[in-house]
């Protein structure tokens, strides 16, 4: 597992053998099952996770409990409830698996350990902080005010390999739509 880390980070940040053995000492490898549940919403989440192999979830449950998908987490993806997990508050979501998956675990103190990688870790790990606010604000905005269909073709862009791999359920709670909606939106591109 800690070699697709490694050509992660190798891709991203160059670490020296040192720094990696220190941050890969600050994961623990775990095999999560298909419905696995890594963390409770309202709950303070206890990790978060790279994810190595396999796909997880971020979502909520709303009071008439209808889920809504926040963010999925394919191969290469971080996920966390980071508020959460840091200031051990009653966490804002759930995350669990979507299918087999095999992950690296992360704690708070993966988040404290940070600063002793140098300062190029503490830059990068901020780049994707910002990514990770970015990406969130356009799913905000296009769920707020974009078609079904703009969408879903931003959810086929950032999520290219799981349009086949999950429940039509699924990406329809995370599209904000039916999944009947979903059916029809996949037929009439399809005869496009």
């Amino acid at each position: 597992m800690l070699n697709a880390l490694r050509t992660y980070f190798h891709d991203k940040l160059p670490l020296t053998e040192t720094q990696f053995t220190e941050l890969a000492a600050l994961l623990t490898p775990r095999h999560l099952a298909k419905g696995e549940v890594l963390g409770r919403q309202g709950e303070p989440a206890r990790y978060g996770a790279f994810v190595v192999r396999g796909c997880l979830r971020s979502y909520v449950t709303d009071e008439r409990q209808k889920e809504h998908i926040l963010q999925f987490a394919p191969e290469n993806w971080w996920i966390a409830d980071q508020q959460s997990l840091r200031r051990h508050e009653p966490a804002l979501f759930a995350i669990d698996a979507l299918e087999d998956s095999e992950v690296l675990l992360f704690g708070a103190r993966f988040y404290a350990q940070l600063p002793a990688f140098g300062l190029g870790s503490q830059a990068f790990f901020y780049e994707l902080l910002q990514r990770s606010l970015v990406a969130m604000q356009r799913r905000l905005i296009g769920v707020l005010s974009a078609p079904a269909e703009v969408r879903y073709q931003e959810f086929q862009q950032l999520y290219p390999t799981l349009a086949q791999r999950l429940p039509q359920r699924h990406i329809a709670a995370y599209l904000g739509i039916t999944p009947e909606s979903l059916s029809r939106l996949r037929a009439s591109r399809s005869r496009a």
